[in-house]
């Protein structure tokens, strides 16, 4: 049965679609996907991402822990800052993909996708055990609302004195917002400047309300998963169990800079990693955007010549190029003539740098 988050009767109250979501309860949609998309593409989106796993590492050697665990090297962070990186396996598959802030000197909080949180918690706590650290799953405790758009920070600016004008891209600080304690991180997943704001349970509702009222001048609508992931999308980031998992290594999804090889010590899938970090992947990850009206889905074969050479991890409409674009896994080399294969139709293609979609900062 799926769990629901602390803003269930909120998204019912909104007539919002509710589906299963790595076995929580969430809202696919509120209306129309396409408004809320371009609502966050021009003014600001309201998220629930309560789905998601908190874990805290803490510890005179918690950093020490992280570096070991993680491929990223997170003893460089500063208080306040957070970073994108990965857990992976013995043989270099990706476990998951994660964003650690470090919240003082020795109190991290990796904060992990829904469908993985309890293997990554697992992971972490076998991982900290040679060291002075302690992992703690605090997933329970805490909601997470998400604020992405043009117009998030004047939003959000009505509801708080924290200074988020200084906050940078990938940091967070500690701030009352509507009068509740909250971590605000400047942090998204769709392409957008805005903020994510970590909360307990029982004030969910309560900011949720007051940020719809906050947003409401400035066009803020709630949005869904449909839109998140149309949003992520265009903006060419990685969902987990599509464009990464544990068959595939950073370098597989063009994401090798995360892994940091010069950090002191050793890392859990280090040697594999080393092995393949100067050969090209037999397939890279790369953008399509199809030149007709029909979608290249997950699972679609894609094609040169009518022989396959790759498959579509995502695609969907882009409401903001006005053409069905794809994130796909093609073999290197193949660039030009590229098909996907839609029911036996080949629909041509054009392969793009990524990402589809780039903000104006």
């Amino acid at each position: 049965m799926s769990r629901p988050t602390p803003l269930r009767d909120v998204h019912e109250s909104l007539g919002a679609t509710l589906t299963d979501f790595a076995g929580w309860l969430m809202p696919l949609r509120y209306g129309s996907e396409s408004a809320e998309h371009n609502a966050v593409r021009q003014a600001a989106g309201l998220f629930d991402l309560s789905h998601m796993g908190e874990i805290f590492v803490t510890g005179p050697q918690a950093a020490e822990a992280l570096d070991y665990a993680l491929v990223g090297q997170l003893s460089a962070l500063t208080p306040g800052r957070a970073r994108y990186t990965m857990i992976v396996n013995e043989r270099g598959g990706v476990l998951d993909d994660l964003i650690v802030y470090r919240l003082g000197d020795e109190e991290f909080m990796v904060v992990a996708n829904a469908s993985n949180y309890e293997k990554v918690a697992a992971e972490l706590t076998d991982r900290a055990k040679p060291y002075d650290a302690a992992v703690e799953d605090r997933s329970e405790r805490y909601a997470l609302i998400a604020v992405q758009g043009p117009r998030a920070q004047e939003i959000l600016a009505t509801l708080t004195d924290a200074d988020l004008a200084g906050l940078k891209y990938y940091a967070g600080l500690p701030g009352l917002v509507d009068g509740r304690e909250a971590l605000i991180a400047r942090t998204g997943y769709t392409g957008e400047d805005g903020f994510e704001l970590f909360v307990a349970n029982q004030d969910a509702v309560p900011l949720w309300h007051a940020l719809t009222v906050a947003g409401e001048p400035y066009g803020l609508l709630p949005a869904g998963l449909s839109s998140r992931d149309t949003l992520r999308l265009e903006a060419g980031m990685p969902l987990y169990g599509n464009e990464l998992g544990a068959e595939l290594t950073p370098f597989d999804a063009g994401l090798g800079r995360v892994v940091k090889f010069d950090k002191p010590g050793d890392f859990v899938g280090r040697s594999a990693l080393e092995a393949v970090k100067d050969t090209p992947p037999r397939r890279r990850l790369v953008g399509l955007v199809a030149r007709g009206r029909r979608v290249p889905r997950h699972g679609y074969p894609v094609t040169k010549d009518g022989a396959v050479v790759g498959e579509v991890t995502s695609g969907a409409p882009s409401q903001t190029l006005g053409r069905p674009i794809a994130l796909a896994y093609v073999d290197t080399g193949a660039e030009a003539g590229l098909a996907v294969d839609i029911r036996g139709s080949q629909e041509p293609v054009d392969l793009v740098e990524l990402p589809f979609y780039r903000r104006n900062k």
